[in-house]
């Protein structure tokens, strides 16, 4: 039976994507509530969609992925000054993992950038407002551009078979397609973009929908193709993206956080010649160095389920830090997660104790992440 939206939603302030009535129609067990939207985020068991989303290939509705677009005759030098990433190194026709940063450093938001043209960019954002933050940030910077949230809602075909899908919708010119690139197309004229990306750590594509009134046309068009290679409909899998090492903004990482704290000093261009929002204050932070951290755990003791709250991580009795993401890996026989901790315990092989709720302190020890695939030779393949 379709999931009781009524357990949810009250009135129309929560809005729903374009593949909203097809997720109810294959039999969607629960949603969260996205960027304001209503997201599906199991059709079975969790376990079962991990399992078939590393063997067969699985189709999610990420449409809460809610577009930022920019235009208009300095997008480019705008984009710019948003994000420590140098975009004179990205190319029309490629994407790049970008972190939105504040004043002080901190982590507006980490989407994915697409640049569509010399002056036109999508940012596919994680669950945060940066319209608002980037129309403050435009009144204050004085350049010439629009901001507006366009009509793009993304679906996700992620798993091993992803490639004979996007093969048999798209033709044979899409599996030319490099890691972080796309392409602009039509599928039976549903206007379309295909990147070459994902949050599952598997080969994977995202299809942006460029006209919302044909949802239902393209989920069911994916469904047919996927038939074949035993497509299901899931939710992102936490699973797979904790092995992979994917954060999840607003748990593993918020505003209070900046890019060091996170591990994602890597989206800092150290060359990058313009500036941007926060850049005196990543200077100082790289300087001074970070107090806390965050690092890959392996929990001890018998499978946990996905955390709902951040747990209390301690040493010798004493509070120290919190768990942002844990989960139990069937894969690994392991419960694994992420843990925000001072830098003093961030040493691998460190060990501290975990509060996990109606079980008790756990022994947990710092280790490397990601936990599989740590070079992505799997969705780079």
């Amino acid at each position: 039976m379709p999931f009781d939206m009524s357990l949810v939603q009250r009135g129309a302030r929560l809005r729903r994507t374009p593949f909203f009535e097809a997720t109810q129609r294959y039999g969607a067990k629960g949603y969260t509530v996205y960027n304001h939207t209503l997201f599906p985020i199991c059709f079975a068991d969790l376990e079962e969609e991990y399992w078939h989303l590393i063997n067969h290939v699985t189709l999610w509705d990420v449409a809460v992925e809610r577009q930022v677009e920019i235009t208009g005759p300095d997008a480019f030098a705008f984009t710019n000054l948003l994000t420590p990433r140098d975009l004179s190194r990205c190319a029309v026709g490629q994407g790049k993992y970008v972190a939105i940063t504040a004043d002080d450093g901190g982590v507006v938001n980490d989407p994915v950038l697409l640049r569509l043209g010399e002056n036109h960019f999508w940012l596919a954002l994680a669950d945060s407002d940066v319209l608002l933050y980037a129309r403050g940030v435009a009144l204050q910077s004085g350049l010439r551009v629009t901001l507006t949230e366009p009509d793009v809602s993304p679906l996700q075909i992620q798993g091993p078979k992803a490639k004979e899908v996007v093969q048999t919708l798209f033709g044979d010119g899409v599996l030319g397609l490099k890691y972080y690139w796309f392409l602009e197309t039509q599928l039976d004229g549903i206007p379309v973009v295909v990147t070459r990306t994902g949050w599952s750590g598997e080969v994977g594509y995202e299809v942006y929908l460029r006209d919302g009134s044909r949802g239902d046309d393209l989920w069911e068009r994916i469904m047919a193709a996927g038939k074949p290679h035993n497509i299901h409909p899931t939710g992102p899998s936490d699973i797979r993206r904790v092995e992979a090492g994917i954060l999840n903004w607003g748990a593993d990482m918020t505003l209070e956080d900046n890019v060091y704290q996170a591990g994602l000093e890597w989206l800092i261009d150290e060359g990058k010649s313009s500036d941007y929002v926060g850049r005196d204050a990543l200077r100082r932070i790289k300087q001074e160095g970070v107090s806390r951290k965050l690092v890959g755990i392996e929990i001890a003791g018998d499978p946990v389920q996905f955390n709902t709250t951040k747990w209390p991580v301690s040493v010798n009795g004493k509070p120290v830090g919190r768990v942002t993401s844990a989960i139990w890996s069937p894969r690994l026989k392991k419960n694994l997660g992420y843990a925000m901790l001072p830098t003093a315990h961030t040493a691998h092989g460190s060990v501290v104790s975990v509060a996990v709720p109606e079980a008790g302190a756990r022994q947990a020890t710092v280790v490397p992440k990601p936990f599989v695939d740590p070079k992505k030779e799997i969705p780079k393949s």
